[in-house]
């Protein structure tokens, strides 16, 4: 498969690389995060279901991305064919440059807004003013966020508004809510856990009060629309593999999540608390389902945070390969 490696911000060669017809391949480089959220990955790859439903003839490649924007660059420069991501990174970049498509829910849920000890905050009004931890600019905690500020007339000070949101690693939280130097933060599981039993933090509004609840969807699968089409088998069976993941999660749950601890501290060296995942684990709802509607609204907050320049993003969810595998 040839790759073809661009300038970032070039978005008129982007599109254009990513516009020509590949062949069939013979291999495949799939993509995500070492977060929870990405678990359906991590399980489908570690039990073996990866290589059992692709085949001894494909050739199964592996890459890690600290964030979103990383991970769609990777996509959009053909350096990277599937994987999982957030959906507003996703969806950012699929209004300037619509290669891709997004073919299945990952996971709903498992994002809490949380607050610290003696911050004083009671409610997401009491946000005015106060300093928010999120993982990254455009994450999908940051439109989540912006959501229920929305909710209750308030906006961040890069818009104008009174509400200053500091993008942090949310391993590192912990010790900005013990030292007094954030108030709150948005962030994804396992981190809601740990900020509760590490820092004392309130979890002021849960994985059924944040944003649209358990239907907010906090991961997707993503695909090359050029890699899809010539290769339909392959992402029909990565779709089988991820299938077979949900429901080993659903009904192994001490086991996906121990699969997974030992996964993270494997590639990254860092080991996670089994129990305090264990319990963030009731958190998170593993799915292959997309709501769209909530996509909608995601694209929608972005374009008023100037993310994006427009929220059309008919044709950016794609079912065709889900509704094959599962005739």
């Amino acid at each position: 498969m040839k790759r073809t490696t661009l300038a970032l911000g070039s978005i008129l060669l982007l599109g254009l690389a990513a516009c020509g017809s590949e062949e069939e391949a013979d291999e495949v480089t799939i993509g995500y995060f070492p977060n929870f959220t990405h678990i359906t990955t991590v399980i489908a790859l570690e039990n073996g279901f990866m290589e059992e439903e692709l085949g001894d003839d494909i050739t199964i490649n592996t890459n890690t991305f600290p964030d979103g924007g990383a991970f769609m660059e990777a996509m959009s420069t053909r350096d990277l064919d599937i994987g999982t991501v957030g959906p507003s990174p996703a969806t950012q970049t699929y209004i300037t440059n619509p290669e891709h498509s997004i073919i299945a829910g990952a996971v709903n849920g498992g994002a809490v807004l949380a607050v610290r000890d003696g911050s004083g905050i009671e409610s997401v009004e009491d946000l005015d003013g106060a300093n928010v931890a999120i993982p990254t600019i455009g994450s999908t905690q940051d439109i989540m966020l912006r959501h229920e500020l929305n909710e209750v007339g308030l906006t961040p000070v890069a818009d104008g508004g009174t509400v200053n949101l500091m993008p942090q690693a949310p391993a590192d939280t912990s010790t900005l809510f013990l030292q007094g130097d954030v108030d709150a933060a948005a962030t994804q599981e396992p981190w809601g856990v740990f900020l509760e039993n590490q820092a004392d933090a309130t979890i002021l509004l849960d994985e059924e009060e944040f944003a649209w609840g358990r239907e907010s969807t906090t991961t997707v699968v993503t695909a090359r629309n050029a890699f899809s089409e010539a290769n339909p088998e392959i992402v029909e069976g990565y779709l089988r593999a991820h299938i077979r993941a949900v429901e080993f999660i659903e009904e192994n749950q001490e086991e996906a999540v121990s699969v997974f601890v030992d996964h993270i501290e494997e590639i990254t060296g860092s080991g996670l608390d089994y129990d305090e995942t264990l319990e963030a684990s009731n958190r998170l709802n593993p799915t292959y389902e997309i709501n769209e509607d909530v996509l909608q609204q995601m694209a929608t907050i972005s374009v008023e945070a100037e993310y994006a320049n427009s929220d059309e993003i008919d044709g950016l969810v794609d079912y065709t390969y889900l509704d094959a595998v599962l005739e």
